[in-house]
């Protein structure tokens, strides 16, 4: 796509494969605040502003390298909405989403922040994560602090994850940080999808969603597809009528292929934010 280096950070020129409206508000990530007519991106310790300029947006940030791959610069998304303009189920969703691209996340912090998502909603996701932030103590301005380093979380017990309004799901936290760290989890780059997830599930508080999420999310995988109550709710409604959310998964993957991720996150956001309003 269409983008320029300037003084204050990166330029995109080219709107109609970027909003960020679009991309922070799909449901793919937790760690953004919209604040007046701006938005503010910190995964990790980066931090970014994005805000509408009359060139197109302004990616305000000392860290370019990182923030043109975060945000997919270098993907030609107009090629991919071709190939999913073909699928009738894709009509509306690839018009309403025209500015979604699929982030480059951290692979630890989107395990952690999927195991806090699951049966739960996005106000409280962002609250507990904030909590976790806040306890760390990276400030990184604008009242906005750090993701929590590996050797942070890794000796906090339950209790620290329940101070910090995590519910049920702070055992699993407790437990996921001693399973795997940052690193054994990069190491898992190269292998095949299936087993992948065979091993993600395998991890405290991972579930077939979750494991997707991950798999999108983190590891870049296209040929997953995360299933919750919006999904079920499209697949039901253009399909056929069914519950069975491991069915819906395998039939739209058999559809979709290598852009079922992208597919999703399109279908996601459509049936979300336009019919629920």
């Amino acid at each position: 796509m269409n983008y320029i280096l300037v003084k204050d950070g990166i330029l995109v020129t080219d709107t109609s494969s970027f909003n960020p409206e679009h991309i922070f508000e799909c449901g793919q990530v937790f760690c953004y605040e919209k604040k007046d007519d701006s938005y503010y991106s910190f995964p990790g310790d980066k931090l970014a502003k994005i805000k509408k300029v009359d060139q197109g947006y302004l990616i305000e940030t000392n860290e370019i390298d990182y923030f043109i791959n975060y945000f997919d610069l270098d993907r030609d998304y107009k090629a991919i909405k071709t190939c999913l303009e073909k699928y009738p189920i894709m009509k509306e969703p690839l018009k309403y989403g025209y500015g979604i691209r699929i982030l480059n996340q951290d692979l630890y912090e989107t395990l952690i922040s999927f195991i806090i998502s699951a049966n739960n909603n996005i106000k409280r996701i962002k609250l507990i994560l904030n909590n976790l932030r806040k306890a760390y103590g990276k400030s990184k301005g604008e009242n906005i602090f750090a993701f929590p380093s590996y050797q942070f979380l890794k000796d906090k017990d339950e209790d620290f994850f329940k101070s910090m309004g995590a519910g049920y799901r702070a055992k699993y936290l407790a437990k996921v940080t001693k399973q795997i760290s940052p690193q054994q989890l990069e190491a898992l780059r190269e292998m095949p999808t299936k087993e992948l997830r065979e091993k993600l599930i395998s991890l405290s508080g991972v579930g077939g969603k979750v494991a997707d999420c991950v798999l999108l999310f983190g590891f870049r995988r296209g040929d997953v597809f995360p299933v919750d109550t919006w999904i079920n709710k499209c697949y039901n409604s253009f399909f056929s009528a069914t519950y069975n959310r491991e069915k819906i998964r395998n039939d739209l993957i058999c559809q979709f292929g290598n852009l079922s991720g992208y597919a999703q996150q399109y279908l996601f956001f459509y049936q979300r934010s336009s019919l629920k309003s």
